[in-house]
């Protein structure tokens, strides 16, 4: 465990699903993914997902408290979360929790994008290795925006996507049609121009977490079999490999089969709940 270094800065650093009900979403997971599950250092209302006692995510049952969507979200390291949420501000996105410090860890804040695509930052400890992104990391991000080169100026600014200048976490290119954020030649993100976005609510903007699994039928028919429900209505990812799903509460997450990799095998690292 470690405070965020500079190579850090900018680059995805957790996952965290805004939850009404933790055990729900406990067993709901568990059985899907074969995630455990164990208390976090911040109450009842907070533990963490590991696969294979290695930490992938963190369940934080405060959407009905804090009045926030069900949903998951991903968060961005940074060095300090009171200049990142003036950056967030100054650049037209909104505030919508915090910061807020999480002691013994570090602080962070709810926030949300230009569009309306809420994501996280997060300033403290972290076990630096942790990383979404290409094998062998558990899940990938997605951003599905209304423009991407704009989102790429606004994500760019607020986190120090600043490659350019020799410094910040990530490289930033143009690979069919996308914005592709790199960290040590690893895809970690993907930011996608989604013509909906524009014209239907229900395809508003937002962050899309992609899971992996070793079989996208099994794990399709295990989330219907424990409450949850795919969407076929052609606006989120789907296809012979993927598979969008919407968890009994409600929260949007994607699998995608990646049956050559174990999705357990991640790099022991996390940031601490």
């Amino acid at each position: 465990m470690v405070l965020v270094t500079a190579d850090l800065i900018g680059a995805p650093c957790w996952l965290s699903l805004e939850a009404r009900d933790r055990s729900t979403a406990e067993q709901f997971y568990g059985a899907v993914l074969g995630w455990s599950f164990r208390q976090g250092t911040l109450g009842q209302a907070f533990s963490v997902a590991e696969a294979e006692g290695t930490p992938v995510a963190g369940i934080a049952a405060v959407a009905g408290e804090l009045a926030v969507p069900v949903a998951w979200t991903p968060y961005f390291a940074v060095a300090d979360a009171d200049d990142a949420v003036a950056r967030v501000r100054e650049r037209g996105g909104t505030i919508g929790v915090g910061p807020v410090r999480y002691p013994p860890s570090g602080r962070a804040a709810l926030v949300a994008d230009r569009e309306g695509a809420t994501f996280g930052i997060w300033e403290g400890r972290v076990l630096s290795d942790w990383r979404v992104g290409d094998e062998p990391a558990p899940a990938w991000l997605e951003l599905h925006t209304r423009n991407a080169f704009d989102a790429a100026l606004f994500y760019g600014e607020v986190l120090d996507w600043t490659a350019a200048q020799g410094v910040g976490c990530c490289d930033i290119a143009y690979e069919d049609d996308q914005v592709v954020l790199r960290r040590d030649g690893e895809a970690v993100a993907r930011l996608n121009t989604v013509e909906e976005a524009a014209t239907k609510p229900q395809r508003r903007p937002r962050w899309l977490v992609h899971f992996k699994v070793p079989s996208l039928k099994e794990a399709t028919a295990t989330a219907v079999e424990n409450g949850g429900t795919p969407v076929q209505n052609g606006l989120w990812p789907a296809g012979e490999r993927q598979a969008t799903v919407r968890d009994p509460d409600g929260a949007l997450f994607t699998l995608d089969e990646s049956p050559t990799t174990p999705h357990f095998a991640v790099p022991d690292a996390s940031v601490t709940s």
